[in-house]
């Protein structure tokens, strides 16, 4: 988002201001063990006190103007270490992804000639990688090990900075990263009801969007439902769809389950029937008649071809999944706002997904058409999130491992 965008580079300028010193040779020294790297160290804290590394006990902590983020150099001058982090939720979400921090810490760092190389051992932390690297900041330039790796909280870059990157400093830096130590904050979470198999199955209809969001879809919504939630649902609901309180939630809501994009569906293939076409016209000839007959230009006509041989073969509730899983979703999102209580967004969430079950035999059934809508919706593929379907259900916590055709009851 925009306001991000511009905080970010305003952070960006300050830690640049610490990193351009004039680094000086980094001293080599003779082969030593991590303990007697860490024997010469003291532990480091991010300001809020949520991250923390050891590094030598004689560096001096520099202001980063970021709570979760720690700068620290050494007296002379001639070496910096920088720890970034970007918690996953909540108001200090300043990345959405672990790709999204590479690209942020190597645009902004005129990052060149980046290998990769062993990463170190980080406690807590998956998905660690490391490279070698020039890294250019406020007009010097000088060697830097780069670390990426994420928590369940957060993800992180770690990096260190000097004139000539030594075996020494590398290997001392590992000994930093191997005392890194997380004291995640503990989240507000004010949903009250026990996460049941009925609720479970809720938050499965939704999975997918709720995972590309990377969040939580073991929690109804997505997000534990506090203050800093309630920001980001309400800031995201009227860019998606034009929600801005209660009034327009139940306007939505009530077009959703009444028309949504199935009608419109609906009513395109009746309108080509009226035109003569039936299940065993050719794709092509569909095309060819829209373009030749009615005026339309090659890409629509296709796209209306696509959206009758779907109809065609699934007939009128071909994507009706699409229209109840993002009513599901948009519950979940309407309490997380504040828009609806947790008792109104749970009884109508029983009362859409006991409407949408009988259509469909499984879950395999549901997200078929779920993803049939999306691509009616997008005029594109849903190549994304199939995969990503498939890949959630190979996962530990597999949300759709919850039977289809359990009884739904109210629970809470």
């Amino acid at each position: 988002m925009i306001t991000k965008h511009f905080r970010l580079q305003a952070l960006i300028l300050c830690l640049i201001v610490f990193c351009a010193i004039p680094f000086l040779q980094g001293c080599g020294g003779g082969v030593k063990t991590p303990e007697e790297y860490l024997s010469n160290m003291k532990e480091f804290s991010t300001p809020d006190k949520t991250a923390s590394i050891y590094l030598n006990q004689e560096w001096s902590e520099e202001d980063l103007q970021m709570d979760c983020w720690l700068g620290a150099g050494s007296k002379k001058g001639d070496k910096a270490v920088v720890l970034m982090q970007f918690p996953k939720t909540g108001a200090n979400q300043l990345a959405d992804s672990m790709n999204a921090v590479t690209e942020l810490v190597e645009t902004s760092y005129q990052i060149s000639g980046k290998t990769d190389t062993e990463a170190p051992s980080i406690p807590d932390m998956s998905g660690v990688a490391a490279s070698t690297c020039k890294m250019s900041a406020g007009g010097v330039t000088g060697d830097a090990y780069l670390v990426y790796g994420e928590t369940d909280y957060a993800y992180y870059a770690l990096s260190y900075i000097a004139d000539k990157m030594s075996d020494g400093d590398i290997a001392s830096f590992k000994a930093s990263c191997s005392k890194f130590h997380e004291e995640a904050p503990e989240v507000e979470d004010n949903f009250a009801s026990e996460m049941t198999d009925t609720i479970r199955w809720f938050n499965a209809s939704y999975a997918i969007l709720t995972d590309l969001n990377n969040w939580d879809y073991n929690l109804f919504g997505g997000l534990p439902a506090n203050d800093d939630s309630a920001a980001i649902v309400q800031q995201l609901l009227p860019e998606w769809w034009d929600v801005t309180d209660r009034a327009s939630a139940d306007e939505t809501m009530e077009w959703i389950l009444s028309e949504g994009h199935r009608t419109g569906f609906v009513e395109d293939a009746q309108t080509l029937e009226s035109f003569g076409v039936t299940a065993e016209t050719a794709t092509d000839d569909i095309v060819s008649m829209l373009i030749s007959d009615y005026g339309l230009d090659e890409e629509d006509a296709k796209s209306y071809a696509k959206a009758y041989g779907m109809y065609a073969e699934f007939g009128p509730d071909a994507i009706s999944g699409w229209d109840y899983c993002r009513a599901m979703n948009l519950l979940g999102y309407y309490y997380t706002a504040g828009y609806y209580s947790e008792q109104e967004a749970l009884d109508k969430s029983l009362e859409v997904a006991q409407t949408m079950q009988p259509l469909f035999e499984s879950w395999d059934g549901l997200i078929d058409s779920y993803l049939r809508g999306y691509e009616y919706w997008a005029d594109g593929d849903s190549e994304e999130r199939r995969t990503l379907y498939e890949e959630l259900k190979t996962r530990d916590d597999n949300p759709y491992a919850i039977d289809f055709k359990m009884g739904l009851e109210k629970t809470w």
